[in-house]
């Protein structure tokens, strides 16, 4: 397990950065946090640190957003996903097979559905505005 006290957005989007070079194509990032907690930071951070200059912002409305790169950036909002249903059309397991990077905004919604070798992000807030408490779980550091 790996701990983090974030200060700021950018702090917050450096130590994304540093730790997808830690990580190869095929992983999936499950983010637990609430409304506001800094997961699409945490995405660009890791989009940054793959060398991917695309903007990145939550897909909240289109479900995934597709970065590209070498592997690919895929950043999931599981928010509306509720069934097994939504979840294949989201295409979720096919980028999983195709080598990608997920980044998964709303984890606890498909838990169920994580594979086993699954990073884990929890994100909480910390003692001021800004502050947040990172904790990354399922990386061999």
């Amino acid at each position: 397990m790996l701990k983090f006290h974030s200060k700021s957005t950018e702090e917050t989007e450096n130590f994304a950065a540093e730790l997808v070079q830690k990580i190869g194509g095929g992983t999936v990032i499950a983010f637990f946090g609430g409304l506001g907690m800094g997961k699409t930071a945490f995405t660009r951070g890791l989009a940054r640190g793959m060398g991917i200059t695309d903007d990145v912002s939550s897909p909240t409305f289109a479900i995934v957003n597709d970065y590209g790169g070498k592997p690919p950036l895929v950043h999931f909002d599981m928010y509306k996903v509720s069934t097994w249903e939504d979840l294949y059309s989201s295409g979720f397991f096919d980028y999983c097979d195709m080598g990608a990077v997920l980044a998964v905004e709303w984890s606890e919604n498909i838990e169920n559905a994580l594979p086993e070798n699954t990073v884990r992000v929890y994100i909480e807030k910390g003692n001021s505005e800004n502050e947040r408490i990172i904790t990354v779980e399922g990386m061999n550091i």
